[in-house]
């Protein structure tokens, strides 16, 4: 064997060789244990050191002349693949976020600044909001913002997942890292640093990544008791040879004689030695320790493929256990670009209606917006308040201007459509009929979600005759229209009572409070803020079949979890008890403990292509 080379000088280089592997290589395992140890728990780290160090320490012994086997060499191997495993699961976790990470080459460094009259370049870091910026042809949108004058095709491909180039004109929205394909665009800025888009979706990958899921906590806790477990093992192990040896040796020789690699029953101490070695090696939980950080490492990463950020790992685990889904209508089912079909309203009221619309952020608002624009300018109201649910309301002077929900439904407006209403001092003056299409996902989403064992539920506030047309459309039984966003959360909290996982799909403000109450609450990304900053998963790009991946994703991360677990507790149970017998020696160990970490990864790297399943 490897300890008993003729070279003279090998000793010493096995003893150099460990040293510089265990205290320089894994000084940061060293240091993860010691400050196990000041706290008084242990940790992986913890049987890592102990194994690590124990095996310089034979060689050390060795070198002083005592009759002991020298493990130096198995000292290295351990931190080595520990370090290898390690360094893998931090390149999965890379790769979790990469697509995020493309995000931050988008953004411009500076942008032309409207001063004096002249447009000046100035470093994106130094532009405030309200400011006027212009963007050429070819240029990317450094902030996000609204288009003042201009018309140009945009491509935002790399943002939402939109193939086609969007016009956007006066009032558009645009968002920064978008591409400006064809003509001039005056942009004011509405959102600057950590508040614009990009800076959010790499925000929300960032807070995935500190994150557990429950089963994670569930290893660490048993990590906690393993360790100290596998030390008390060791050490009993080795006084049992040094008491007992000529006992345990005539009960495990005769099995000996069976193995293909030499033991250590020639004396007392060279078989305690044996015994507590193998016992540490074979225990080192480095597939334990990776059966669970890989395979979220590995969603993580396709989920992100898929063109979904995870916020909140837990959500992982919680989605293989729902039974519902909630879903919103409007930009959730449908695609969230609402058109006016037919209005009517006063010219006095027009500017009004138009204000107010214009400072509010739903879909529908800009509907209204869109029919309305050229409208003659007025001061801003004296007083806003927008409610979710119900609409918008300002006050000039002592007049009150109202825009959303409306108090009676004008039959004149026509079937299956969305009404807003504006009134004055509560007396109704005009309508706007609204219609929003499917998005060309929405049924087989429903579909899908049914086979994986989800029943879908609609809640919207819009009407009812609306509300079933796109129910039919999509295929969803049941409905709850024309409620509340507090009926919405209620609603979630009924199933939760009656023991069942809830999972709830949204994209405007109405959305932020049952997003929040659901056991998962899944947001569109191009939804409003509030609904993304209460959502445990963010839809970046696509639309409800990106809720279907999300869910298929999960189960294969559970089952692949399992599976890991179950295979590295396996390993342990047959391993220890060999170990402790004198029965395996620390280098087949160490390779039986390479393996098992090896077929963790590989389980792990199944996850792939989950999405698609």
């Amino acid at each position: 064997m490897i300890y008993n080379v003729s070279f003279s000088w090998y000793p010493y280089l096995e003893i150099i060789a460990a040293f510089f592997a265990i205290f320089y290589c894994g000084r940061k395992t060293i240091k993860g244990a010691w400050i196990a140890f000041v706290h008084f728990h242990t940790n992986m780290d913890s049987l890592i050191t102990i194994s690590a160090i124990a095996s310089l320490a034979t060689s050390l012994l060795s070198l002083l002349g005592l009759n002991i086997p020298s493990f130096g060499t198995v000292g290295i191997m351990i931190l080595m693949l520990h370090l290898t495993g390690r360094y893998i699961e931090s390149r999965l976790r890379d790769r979790a976020t990469k697509e995020v990470k493309k995000l931050l080459t988008l953004q411009p460094k500076e942008a032309r600044v409207l001063i004096e009259d002249n447009y000046i370049m100035v470093p994106i870091e130094a532009i405030k909001p309200e400011t006027l910026i212009r963007v050429n042809a070819g240029e990317r949108i450094p902030l996000d913002g609204i288009v003042t004058s201009g018309l140009s095709e945009v491509d935002e491909s790399l943002l939402t997942g939109e193939s086609l180039p969007i016009i956007k004109d006066v009032g558009s929205d645009v968002t920064g890292g978008a591409m400006n394909l064809s003509g001039s665009l005056i942009i004011k800025t509405t959102k600057i640093d950590e508040e614009t888009f990009l800076a959010k979706m790499i925000d929300l990958v960032r807070e995935t990544q500190s994150t557990k899921v429950p089963l994670q906590a569930l290893a660490d806790r048993v990590t906690l008791k393993f360790v100290p477990t596998i030390i008390s093992l060791a050490i009993i192990s080795a006084l049992s040879w040094f008491f007992a040896f000529d006992a345990l040796s005539a009960l495990f020789s005769p099995l000996a004689s069976y193995l293909p690699w030499p033991t250590a029953y020639t004396s007392p101490i060279d078989a305690a030695v044996y015994a507590f070695v193998a016992t540490l090696v074979i225990a080192c939980p480095c597939a334990l320790g990776l059966a669970i950080p890989l395979a979220l490492a590995v969603s993580t990463g396709e989920a992100s493929k898929s063109g979904l950020l995870i916020r909140n790992a837990e959500a992982i685990q919680t989605l293989n256990q729902t039974s519902y889904a909630i879903l919103d209508k409007t930009g959730t089912l449908t695609k969230g670009t609402p058109t006016v079909t037919k209005w009517e309203l006063p010219e006095e009221a027009r500017p009004y209606a138009y204000k107010l619309e214009s400072l509010s952020g739903h879909p529908v608002a800009k509907a209204v917006v869109s029919v309305l624009t050229g409208q003659s300018n007025i001061s801003e109201p004296d007083e806003l308040i927008e409610k979710a649910g119900e609409g918008i309301s300002g006050k000039w002077g002592d007049d009150l201007w109202f825009v959303g929900r409306p108090l009676v439904y004008p039959k004149e407006a026509g079937t299956d459509v969305t009404v807003v209403e504006v009134r004055k001092n509560e007396t109704p003056l005009g309508y706007f009929a609204i219609t929003d299409s499917l998005r060309e996902d929405s049924s087989i989403a429903i579909e899908n979600l049914k086979s994986l064992g989800i029943t879908s539920i609609m809640a919207t506030g819009d009407r009812m005759e609306v509300a079933m047309r796109v129910a039919r459309d999509v295929g969803i039984k049941e409905v709850h229209s024309e409620i509340h966003p507090e009926d919405k959360l209620s609603l979630i909290q009924k199933i939760q009572v009656a023991g069942s996982k809830v999972l709830m799909v949204g994209d405007g403000i109405n959305d932020a409070a049952a997003l929040r109450g659901a056991h998962v609450g899944i947001a569109m990304g191009s939804g409003m803020d509030l609904a993304v900053d209460n959502a445990d998963i963010v839809i970046v790009k696509g639309g409800l079949s990106k809720v279907v991946s999300a869910v298929r994703i999960a189960k294969k991360t559970k089952k692949v979890i399992y599976q890991n677990l179950f295979g590295a507790f396996l390993y342990n149970i047959i391993a220890i008890p060999l170990a402790m017998s004198g029965l395996l020696h620390p280098i087949v160990a160490e390779v039986a403990m390479a393996a098992s970490s090896i077929t963790v990864i590989l389980n792990s790297m199944r996850i792939v292509g989950s999405s698609k399943d």
